[in-house]
């Protein structure tokens, strides 16, 4: 009798339940991936035939108004003037001494300010290289 009991109150289980708290879960983690922001900078790069597989240790981003940003490693970039972008890059080669920096520079920035934060990097003893997209090879006509 009571095998019979137990069987009828199984029985009588709803799914209908289950479902909504499926479903209020499934909105949740679709409105909360919204909320993610990239943390790329946008910068258009030139172009170039030359790539390296190599992961630069620390980047500065030159965006096409001229602000300057600064990341070490996987951190978030942050905005940095220009007088203390060495002082930046000094600190983050004592930390890694063996990485080089990478300029990412925009596109439509003239060549003398790309230039001018090259030198100045040169000039306190860093290696920084200015990188570059590959080659998009347009198809014939």
């Amino acid at each position: 009798m009571a095998l019979k009991r137990q069987h009828n109150m199984m029985s009588g289980f709803s799914m209908a339940s289950m479902t909504d708290v499926i479903f209020l879960l499934l909105i949740f983690f679709m409105v909360t991936s919204t909320f993610v922001f990239p943390t790329a900078l946008e910068v258009s790069l030139p172009q170039s035939g030359e790539q390296t597989a190599i992961k630069p240790g620390t980047r500065v981003y030159l965006d096409k108004d001229f602000n300057i940003f600064a990341q070490f490693g996987d951190e978030e970039p942050q905005q940095v003037d220009e007088d203390q972008l060495i002082a930046f890059l000094t600190l983050t080669r004592q930390q890694s001494p063996d990485s080089f920096i990478a300029l990412y520079a925009d596109e439509s920035v003239p060549y003398g300010k790309v230039v001018e934060i090259l030198d100045k990097s040169a000039r306190a003893n860093l290696k920084m290289v200015l990188a570059t997209k590959p080659i998009q090879n347009k198809p014939a006509k």
